[in-house]
């Protein structure tokens, strides 16, 4: 056989077996032997390069080259589908599909998967794109990601159309993700939050090698194609179980509402057996033509609705309350409980926010809570059962001075938190304020983390912000584990803050309720400290974005004699204490607004609004009638994107931005 032929073969042959065994669950040969057989087609492709295939099975593999993402858009976007939280609710969507059709309907039910959407493209059999979602109109190429799921066929089988897209959900399996947060405390990183952050992590990984050990899967459900018409959605995706793809077998067709019912109360109970995340149920018009005719809203096709599940609930003894202290002074309540399993996780922690939850929630001591996941991430209390209160348990009581340094506490009218006043000597608003000073989007001291700031005020060596400025090497040797390379690290780091420009000095000095953009729109509108300093209530309202509590914080900081030191401190260190004006680099966005929102390939969000500035343009904070352009990243925010649709705003990509800039129109 020659080496062509032989290549050939083997390709056909191992596309067969991962099909038998990562989509029929019916393998025919041994683990040994598929390695062997995989071995020796890397082997004759690495011999005859002239004959490689970007879809040979050794691909899958991935490789440590890493790549950006490009975005593409689609013709046809992928909408998000409307939720339904009670059977009343499937009721009024079933009765208007009936009241615009005029006749009843069948509905088919699917498992809501819960991980991150996929669209798959091929061409003559061949898979030639994969992409995110994005926003629904562009999304992330990930072809060469997708490429090491396993369940993803690289080619196709039998008698498939020529042009062919298929959407459906890439997933972590339970025991993948078990395993991979085990390796992640291993080496000492965080653990994912849930299965789905995980798959939509690992899909966006810049190594595609690292992204074939993530043992992702891919359940498709739903077949797009003008090549070929079938009458119904079940019909569909019969044709894509025979063109090799993963279609879940658990849908079901339903003849009428007390079908979908049943198939909902089924599911319900029988999610907890599955090996993944379901957060609820799909119901689709089987009938194409019906589909066709309903049409779509701007956000979501009519003719599907989704029905989401009660979030997942347990309940747990409250062991005590223990109380956070913030660097504002906000001191935040945490309920630490027996340990429970809830929604795929371990919980031992929920926060109660401040008192006026724990006094709704009439929380006592040694309670058990019933606790459930916002959004199957964040646990939360949501109740106490009272039937199973302690004989003699007294109320929690919030505490009266702060749990650190025994200052008493304070309440601001019209606020629900309580706060330490006691900014000067509280040890964790110091620490928190040193941290927040040397973090990313204000000083960016990355050199400095939270173990060497705690143990540099434990020490005495650090007080206040300016006392950075004072430190020496000495002092950092003589903290335990910090080492002369370290230690030079570190006053590299502190002297290369002296550069950082004077609105993200305004960020880092930790001005309550003065955040990055307000930060920026003070430093646009007074360009020194000094100015700033002297304006007025009135005068700082006048500023865009600017209201009474936040002019009022600003005026609160500089009448403190203690801002006022460590400010002039920072002067006289080096810092920036004006604003520099920049030179445009060009006008092409002269009078035109921005807001942008999402992560995007080729730039951070803040190279794209210095771009945006650079040119002449202005960003917005949030999306209005004077926005002119929304710049759309993968993620982006929904609330956005919908605001951005209703008020008929454009909506354009990275790449679209940088045409704007270099020609001043799109076309």
């Amino acid at each position: 056989m020659a080496p062509h032929e032989r290549i050939d073969y083997l390709r056909s042959f191992l596309h067969e077996q991962n099909h038998r065994y990562y989509v029929l669950n019916e393998p025919v040969i041994s683990d040994m032997e598929f390695d062997m057989l995989m071995h020796e087609l890397q082997d004759l492709e690495a011999a005859y390069p002239e004959y490689a295939d970007p879809n040979s099975p050794t691909q899958r593999v991935g490789s440590d080259l890493s790549v950006a993402f490009r975005q593409v858009t689609r013709t046809k976007p992928m909408l998000s589908l409307g939720n339904t939280y009670n059977e009343g609710e499937i009721q009024d969507f079933y009765q208007r599909i009936v009241k615009e059709t005029g006749h009843d309907v069948d509905i088919v039910c699917e498992l809501k998967f819960d991980g991150t959407s996929i669209s798959l493209e091929y061409e003559d059999g061949e898979l030639v794109l994969a992409s995110t979602r994005g926003n629904g109109t562009m999304g992330d190429d990930v072809t060469r990601n997708a490429k090491t799921i396993n369940s993803i066929p690289l080619k196709l089988r039998g008698d498939y159309p020529a042009h062919l897209e298929m959407r459906g959900e890439v997933l972590m399996p339970h025991a993948a993700f078990d395993l991979l947060n085990q390796q992640r405390t291993d080496i000492g990183e965080p653990p994912f939050a849930n299965p789905r952050n995980a798959a939509s992590g690992s899909l966006k990984l810049q190594s595609s090698s690292q992204v074939a050990n993530r043992q992702l899967d891919c359940i498709l459900y739903y077949v797009m194609t003008d090549d070929r018409h079938f009458s119904n959605h079940i019909e569909s995706l019969e044709a894509a179980k025979e063109w090799g793809f993963k279609i879940s077998p658990s849908y079901k067709l339903c003849h009428n509402l007390d079908d979908v019912y049943e198939y909902i109360h089924v599911w319900a109970e029988k999610r907890k057996e599955l090996p993944f995340d379901i957060d609820g149920i799909v119901l689709k018009v089987n009938d194409f033509s019906v589909q066709r005719d309903m049409g779509a809203t701007a956000k979501n096709p009519r003719w599907a609705i989704s029905y989401k599940f009660k979030a997942e609930q347990a309940h747990s003894r409250i062991l005590n309350i223990s109380y956070q202290v913030g660097r504002t002074g906000a001191i935040t309540p945490v309920a630490n409980m027996e340990p429970m399993q809830l929604a795929g996780t371990i919980v031992r922690r929920a926060s109660l926010h401040n008192a006026d939850v724990i006094a709704s929630l009439d929380i006592h001591e040694g309670d058990t809570a019933i606790v459930e996941k916002g959004g199957e991430i964040i646990p939360k209390i949501v109740g106490i059962e009272i039937e199973k209160r302690l004989e003699g348990a007294k109320p929690i009581e919030f505490p009266t001075s702060c749990p650190v340094c025994g200052t008493a506490l304070k309440r601001i009218p019209g606020e629900a938190a309580h706060y330490c006043p006691n900014q000067t000597s509280c040890p964790p608003q110091i620490t928190g304020r040193l941290l927040h000073f040397v973090s990313r989007k204000a000083m960016n001291i990355d050199s400095l983390g939270d173990e060497t700031i705690e143990l540099l005020h434990k020490y005495g060596y650090i007080n206040d912000i300016s006392d950075f400025y004072q430190l020496t090497p000495h002092q950092l040797l003589n903290l335990p584990g910090i080492k002369e390379k370290s230690a030079l690290h570190i006053i590299n780091g502190i002297k290369e803050s002296l550069n950082v420009p004077y609105h993200r000095l305004l960020f880092a000095l930790g001005i309550r309720f003065v955040g990055e953009t307000v930060a920026k729109k003070l430093a646009d509108e007074f360009p020194s400290i000094d100015a700033l300093r002297e304006a007025n209530p009135l005068q700082l309202m006048l500023t865009e974005e600017i209201g009474e509590r936040i002019a009022q914080s600003v005026v609160d900081f500089f009448a403190d004699g203690k801002n006022i030191e460590i400010i002039e401190k920072l002067r006289a260190a080096g810092l920036q204490m004006k604003a520099v004006k920049k030179e445009l680099l060009g006008e092409n966005l002269k009078g035109l607004n921005f807001v942008i929102s999402g992560t995007f390939v080729n730039h951070s969000r803040d190279e794209l609004k210095s771009l945006i500035e650079s040119n002449g343009g202005k960003m917005l904070s949030g999306v209005s009638s004077k926005t002119n352009y929304l710049v759309a990243g993968d993620n982006m925010g929904p609330a956005k994107l919908e605001k951005a649709q209703k008020l008929d705003i454009h909506i354009i990509s990275e790449t679209d931005l940088l045409k704007l800039i270099d020609n001043g129109k799109l076309d």
